[in-house]
């Protein structure tokens, strides 16, 4: 990419910028110097996140069916809201034609009481 930069006496110096993908980013990070500190801080937070996913998948294996489908219920719930907010910021106003559309596109166009008849409980 590039880009310019004023000069003291008035002028502009054109300069070679370069523009990472957030991968790429990581990827120098993790094969960087740790001894220079913003590289040691990099490694050291993707040490942590990765002991953290470990956990979780641990912990998360060792729940009952019943505990898992809980978890992915609230999952659920949370990312809803959070759409639901989105959606409001954004101007939806019939939240039940935007959560049916959303099924159709998912359910290869079935609207929620589709799915209903479609799905018995028992």
């Amino acid at each position: 990419m590039g880009k310019t930069s004023k000069m003291p006496n008035g002028g502009v110096k054109n300069l070679l910028d370069y523009k990472l993908s957030r991968y790429a980013c990581y990827l120098i990070v993790q094969n960087s110097d740790s001894r220079k500190e913003v590289v040691a801080l990099g490694q050291t937070y993707f040490a942590v996140q990765t002991r953290k996913m470990e956990l979780t998948e641990k912990e998360y294996s060792m729940l009952t069916e019943d505990e898992k489908r809980f978890y992915q219920r609230n999952l659920i719930r949370k990312g809803k809201n959070f759409l639901n907010k989105v959606a409001k910021k954004c101007g939806v106003k019939n939240f039940d034609k935007f959560h049916n559309a959303g099924y159709k596109g998912l359910y290869n166009c079935e609207t929620t009481n589709d799915i209903a008849k479609r799905k018995v409980y028992r």
